[in-house]
């Protein structure tokens, strides 16, 4: 039992947690041990490594599987201290198992912790059309540091520097929230960037979400206040003294080099007004320097101070042009390959005052930008200050784009190889003509030269769990569009699209959710939504259908801001942090939001219905992507708040909500009642005009009856047939007509709906040069956003339908179990892919083996428990040969044979299982009931 992935509040090492009881957890690395179970756990926390005297708590030996959220429960934290963490397991044979010392950092826990004041701009730079302020401090490093920290926060969005460098590698924080009610820090570890003598801090302030003031393109203009800062730095020294450096009124204000900058429009720099050595120490900021002045001490924001949690966004994938076209003299034209959601970095040499304009765009209108669908204007501009070769990218804004338009330069084929960060455009030079003599005549022409450019993505600095790959060409093709729209719209909110709205609306979130948590460890960027929903909640229990709630949908607009297809994020997705995570913690926190939201839409109900909402948003029909066309918008809606009731009686009942129990169980049967009387028709077997949606929803859901289930799987494969193989379902309905599908064994009519390259499906975007996917089914030849993950349902079937694997946390057991059941569709010759329990790794690589032969590798972690359905034409066809050659290894026997697949009950380790199949595996009707993920 190798004990690996020591986590704090689902954090490995975290620096900086608020939380006075943080939960531990911790999972294991397999080493091909069969049937290894946990038996029991001992936690020991330290103020110092490991000394006795310095133990703040022991939770002594406590018997049972559980390994995930066990909360804290010694002495009380402290501030701005590392605490040392390690545990011990014993397996069921009683053997001892220990991990190696782990690490967390409180943050500052109580108000009086922090003696900072927020500061800002003084009165004479904070006119709108000012350029965004600078501040700065020196201060003196007195003796040799043991550590130091910085406790920061920067509304909106902040740049931290220490003697001349920006600290870490974060951008865009804090993370966006309703400032009103929560405000973020972050934590740096700064030791390395100090020393002995006269430091300089330095802060850069932006806009983001906090001051949108427009000028150019903006969904969104609103402002909590100007940008100011929190700014605290902790020396400790190895003598075990202390100094504090706070920002206050002694700090420095001078209006910077950044001109104009939006999270929406844009951002302009004009090198021009750097002042060199601002951020360094010795630079005469009272005397000599220009502009500066007392900062200004400012009200702070009227949110509670909280940790930043979620994992910081970074710079994480860098594009290369593909291709430079000059379109008109001075104008070029970058095709960056791939859209994604970021900015461009250049590296330009010219003469002072020259200025380089960079337009990004998804799509071209003719050899031109089209923004039209993206937010338009929005434009990056930047102005030189003519000395060598300046590198320069923004700061505080971003866009989705593919494109880039640059406007003022010529790009030279020699970039500099030691800028490290940009990329040489040798394609774009005319084929021999001379470098220098390019470079010299543009330089005395007084053009600015394009050395490099390269297109850098942005997103959540979030651990790969997941993977997936398969025979078949345009799977892997849409899964990897899919994963690049998800990782574009992944902020530190979920949002729908990274250039038009940037907004978090919350029906991807559970709809997506369970694909999102395959590939990716998300659990504290979701813990975070929750908190970003709970602050959006309103006095009536209404829960909009974005958050953080920027902007406010008013009649006759008001379905875009109360629909419980979107507000039932909030019970879904703590949902699946429990199902997929083992975490309590959250549902525990949120139930009485939840509960709220459910009495507020139990009082909207109509006859038993609830009749407002959006419903089957975007699904297909003549008149183009928008409002739901096929499908009724009250049956979409009550069978949502069906689902929502449903899971809040489960809740009740883990959380000894008795009578709350009683009340969802009472609601959700009224609610079933009233359903099936309005939206079934028993003449025609299916619910209300028969769309793909309206018989799904029902059918997943277990609102339909158990003898009325084949009929309307049937009709749902029928439309699909008749339809040439394709959906008509949208945003909300498509997600539960897979379901229904891959539940119920007809996952090949899921894989025949995927080989079609024809409107509407995955494979048409994919054929009309889509690289993300899109908004609407109709790609890139309709318009609309290109970059959308809100119709990547498929995804879930990639890891559940075709590798066939489903992650449970068992709440009795408290560990994890797993289900192995494959399908094997069409003309799939082999499937392979993993994701990640908190307990490990779970991994399934299947192939064919010859006209009728079948073998499958199956990787079950430690502590957990497996079935594993082996597709076999009879009992006798399968057995399990992992343990050929390996007599140590525990013997696996079959459990029983059920419509074509072999069963077997297996714990820990690596099975291998061989099978004779027929062509096709045989549809089977699953009769189960509910199921509210995937």
């Amino acid at each position: 039992m190798n004990i690996v992935g020591l986590k704090v509040e689902g954090r490995e090492h975290p620096l900086g947690v608020d939380c006075l009881t943080p939960g531990f957890g911790w999972s294991y690395r397999s080493q091909g041990e069969r049937s290894v179970i946990q038996s029991a756990y001992r936690i020991r926390v330290y103020k110092i490594q490991e000394q006795e005297e310095a133990e703040v708590w022991d939770s002594g030996r406590q018997p049972g599987r559980r390994h995930t959220c066990i909360a804290y429960s010694g002495a009380p934290l402290e501030s701005a201290t590392r605490y040392y963490w390690r545990v011990k397991v014993w397996d069921r044979e009683g053997n001892l198992w220990e991990s190696a010392l782990s690490w967390w950092e409180t943050g500052l826990l109580h108000a009086h912790d922090w003696k900072a004041r927020w500061i800002g701009a003084p009165e004479g730079m904070t006119a709108p059309d000012s350029p965004l302020p600078l501040l700065r401090r020196e201060f003196a490093v007195r003796k040799p540091l043991r550590r130091a920290r910085a406790y920061v926060s920067g509304l909106g969005h902040y740049e931290l520097r220490l003697n001349g460098a920006k600290i870490g590698d974060r951008e865009l924080e804090p993370g966006w929230t309703h400032y009103d009610r929560t405000c973020l820090y972050s934590v740096y570890d700064i030791t390395d960037q100090l020393a002995i003598g006269v430091n300089a801090a330095g802060m850069m302030l932006g806009n983001g979400f906090y001051n949108v003031s427009g000028g150019r393109y903006t969904k969104f203009k609103n402002s909590f206040g100007l940008p100011k800062c929190l700014v605290q730095l902790e020396l400790y020294y190895t003598d075990g003294t202390n100094d504090t450096v706070a920002s206050d009124g002694s700090w420095s204000a001078c209006e910077g080099p950044i001109t104009f900058a939006c999270i929406y429009g844009g951002e302009d720099y004009d090198a021009r007004r750097e002042q060199a050595g601002w951020d360094r120490p010795g630079f005469a900021a009272a005397a000599g320097g220009k502009g500066w002045a007392a900062a200004a001490e400012t009200a702070a924001p009227l949110g509670t101070l909280r940790v930043q949690q979620a994992q910081p966004l970074k710079v994480k994938c860098r594009f290369r042009p593909e291709k430079a076209t000059q379109t008109a003299p001075g104008v070029w034209l970058i095709d960056l390959g791939q859209n994604f959601s970021g900015w461009t970095e250049i590296a330009v040499s010219g003469p002072a005052g020259a200025e380089i304009i960079l337009t990004p765009c998804e799509r071209l209108k003719g050899s031109g930008p089209d923004q039209r669908m993206s937010g338009a204007p929005y434009r990056l501009t930047y102005t030189l200050k003519g000395e060598g070769v300046e590198v320069w990218r923004p700061r505080f804004t971003y866009y989705g784009f593919r494109y880039v338009q640059v406007e003022g330069a010529e790009p030279l084929p020699d970039g500099p190889e030691d800028t490290g960060t940009v990329t040489d455009l040798a394609d774009a030079a005319e084929p021999g003509m001379d470098q220098a003599l390019r470079r010299g005549a543009a330089l005395a022409s007084g053009r600015a030269v394009l050395l490099g450019i390269e297109g850098q993505m942005i997103y959540p600095d979030v651990a790969e769990k997941g993977s997936f790959e398969c025979s078949d060409h345009m799977i892997n093709r849409i899964h990897e569009i899919i994963n690049w729209a998800v990782l574009s719209n992944m902020k530190s909110v979920f949002t729908d699209c990274p250039h038009r709205e940037k907004l978090g609306w919350l029906e991807q979130l559970h709809l997506m959710g369970p694909s999102v948590m395959y590939n990716y460890d998300v659990e504290t960027i979701f813990s975070k939504v929750m908190e970003d929903i709970r602050d959006a909640q309103q006095p009536s229990g209404m829960i909009p259908t974005t958050a953080p709630e920027y902007i406010v949908f008013q009649p006759p607009w008001d379905m875009f801001r109360d629909s419980v297809s979107w507000g039932a994020a909030y019970i879904i997705s703590n949902w699946d942090l429990l199902l997929q995570y083992g975490n309590p913690g959250s549902m525990r926190t949120h139930y009485p939001g939840m509960k709220r939201y459910a009495e507020y839409m139990a009082s909207k109900m109509v006859d038993g219905l609830i009749m407002h909402g959006l419903g089957d948003w975007y699904d297909v029909g003549e008149d183009g992507p928008g409002f739901a066309q096929n499908t009724p918008v009250p049956l979409v809606e009550t069978a949502i708040f069906y689902q929502m009731a449903a899971i809040l009686e489960e809740m009740a009942g883990i959380l000894d909500q008795q009578e709350d129990g009683a009340y969802f169980q009472q609601l959700k049967l009224a609610l079933a009642q009233a359903f099936n009387a309005e939206y079934f028709n028993p003449d025609t077997g299916h619910y209300a005009g028969g769309s793909q949606t309206a018989n799904a929803l029902p059918l997943v859901l277990g609102l339909a009856e158990a003898d009325n289930r084949e009929g309307i799987l049937g009709a749902i494969v029928r439309d699909i047939e008749e339809r040439g193989w394709h959906t008509n379902a949208g945003d909300v309905g498509h997600r539960y007509v897979l379901k229904a599908l891959s539940d119920n064994g007809r996952s090949d009519i899921i894989y025949r709906m995927t080989r079609q390259t024809d409107h509407p499906s995955y494979g048409y975007q994919i054929a009309n040069g889509a690289t993300t996917l899109t908004e609407a089914w109709d790609g890139p030849t309709v318009g609309k956003s290109q970059n959308h993950f809100m119709l990547g349902h498929i995804e879930g079937w990639f890891y559940q339908g075709l590798a066939g694997i489903t992650t449970r946390f068992d709440r009795e057991e408290q560990a994890f179990r797993i289900t192995v059941k494959p399908a094997v569709v069409g003309d799939l010759s082999h499937v392979s892919g993993h994701c990640f329990t908190p307990a490990g790794q779970t991994a399934v690589r299947w192939e064919r083996c010859g006209e009728n032969g079948f073998r499958m590798t199956v990787d079950i972690p430690v502590n957990t428990d497996a079935l594993v359905y082996v597709p076999a034409v009879s009992a006798e066809s399968a057995r399990e040969t992992g343990r050929d050659g390996n007599p140590a290894a525990r013997e696996v026997t079959q459990v029983s044979y059920e419509d074509g697949y072999a069963l077997y009950a297996v714990g820990s380790g690596t099975y291998i299982f061989e099978s004779i199949i027929t062509a096709a595996q045989p549809h089977r009707m699953e009769q189960s009931g509910h199921s509210f993920s995937p």
